[in-house]
């Protein structure tokens, strides 16, 4: 696990000797592990490099091509699916526009899981297919495998994995996670098990709803039960309009792309985000925005005040809408956040992969190879011994 991890994070800049410098092993230990991770296609080796007197030493990186993850997205507007490798290349992918509010769940993801069969064919032969996850707007039952429920889309109780059967085996792992969750996770690392630049933020994205999740030293912060990160359903106007999960004045039936579009008397998003980026919008835009930022705020600044955290990142409609939405956000976190005045905080867009969810779900896959590795070595599978469960 060590190995693998180290090598990941620092991908064509760490040796075996840099490795053991940094996990604390011995050489031998981490030239042994390395030539199992090595043979079992985890790691590959590149060209040697000198770095003064001595042998050179032998770069390592994920392995290319080798092992790959899908990810699967299904959310109230569309279908995704992503197929990488240890690397983070992506391999292939695929994306269908629908409307999919109020569909049949089973139906849609039977499409989804063809499309992802559909994506995999284009995997390069004799990859071994390591992990398929889906990711989905609302909240899930890891361990069960079922979306317990997702109010935009209007599915409950829903069995997931079932969907996934025609891929799970020992080797291959199967699973489900949150939407904004995966998202979030590829924003945190560029790469599998790469940390970005980025590595403590509160993430908030639109769709037609809003998902929100944690990140804190790299790592999402899903709760307990994984049910964390909800902000579009905190209240943020008790006497406001009802929101699709029942409740009255969520910050998604303010600032969501559904009550935006009502609010300013618009049938299009695109016509939307394309007034609001006006110098002077109508003065029903103008009051639908600045409804939604301060609502946006206020929610973001008792996320902030509550998890010790002075980062958000935006995305979805919300980074659509930034430039408008933020003078009203920053006036509410500037009021709001008691720590404001040691560490102000910043807002950020970060552009995202189209379907970031899919993508995330896919990343979550080789997650679970970087906490395990000795799992899916070919040459451990039935008896992996005591060292390999370090690599």
């Amino acid at each position: 696990m060590l190995v693998a991890q180290a090598v990941f994070a620092r991908p064509g800049e760490f040796t075996r000797a840099d490795v053991a410098g940094a996990t604390g092993m011995t050489r031998s230990t981490v030239s042994r592990l390395v030539d199992q991770l090595v043979a079992g296609g985890i790691l590959a080796e590149d060209d040697p490099a000198q770095r003064g007197r001595g042998r050179p030493g032998v770069p390592l990186r994920p392995a290319p091509g080798t092992f790959v993850a899908l990810g699967l997205e299904a959310n109230v507007g569309h279908l995704a699916s992503y197929v990488i490798d240890l690397a983070g290349r992506v391999l292939a992918r695929r994306f269908v526009t629908d409307d999919l509010a109020g569909s049949d769940a089973d139906a849609t993801l039977a499409r989804l899981a063809d499309l992802g069969a559909e994506t995999l064919a284009d995997a390069p032969a004799g990859a071994h297919l390591l992990s398929a996850h889906v990711a989905l707007p609302g909240i899930v039952d890891h361990d069960a495998g079922v979306l317990l429920r997702a109010p935009n889309l209007g599915w409950s109780q829903v069995a997931v994995l079932p969907h996934l059967a025609r891929w799970a085996s020992e080797r291959t792992l199967t699973g489900l996670d949150n939407e904004a969750d995966c998202a979030a996770l590829t924003i945190a690392q560029p790469a599998p098990g790469y940390p970005g630049d980025l590595d403590s933020f509160v993430y908030v994205s639109g769709n037609v709803g809003i998902g929100s999740s944690t990140v804190l030293g790299g790592q999402v912060l899903a709760g307990r039960h994984g049910w964390a990160g909800e902000l579009g359903h905190v209240c943020v106007d008790p006497d406001g309009p009802v929101c699709g999960c029942g409740a009255r004045g969520c910050l998604e039936a303010v600032a969501g792309r559904r009550a935006l579009l009502a609010a300013s008397g618009r049938d299009d998003w695109d016509v939307l985000v394309a007034d609001a980026a006006a110098p002077d919008p109508d003065p029903a835009l103008a009051a639908a925005l600045t409804r939604a930022g301060r609502a946006l705020g206020i929610a973001l600044s008792a996320a902030l005040n509550l998890l010790d955290l002075s980062h958000v990142v935006l995305g979805g409609h919300l980074a659509e809408l930034a430039d408008a939405l933020t003078p009203a956000v920053r006036a509410e976190l500037d009021t709001r956040v008691l720590s404001g005045p040691f560490e102000p905080v910043q807002v950020s867009v970060r552009t995202a992969a189209e379907a970031p969810g899919a993508l995330g779900a896919a990343y979550h896959g080789i997650a679970t190879l970087l906490a395990d590795p000795a799992r899916v070595l070919a040459d451990e599978a039935s008896e992996p011994d005591a060292a390999a469960a370090q690599a």
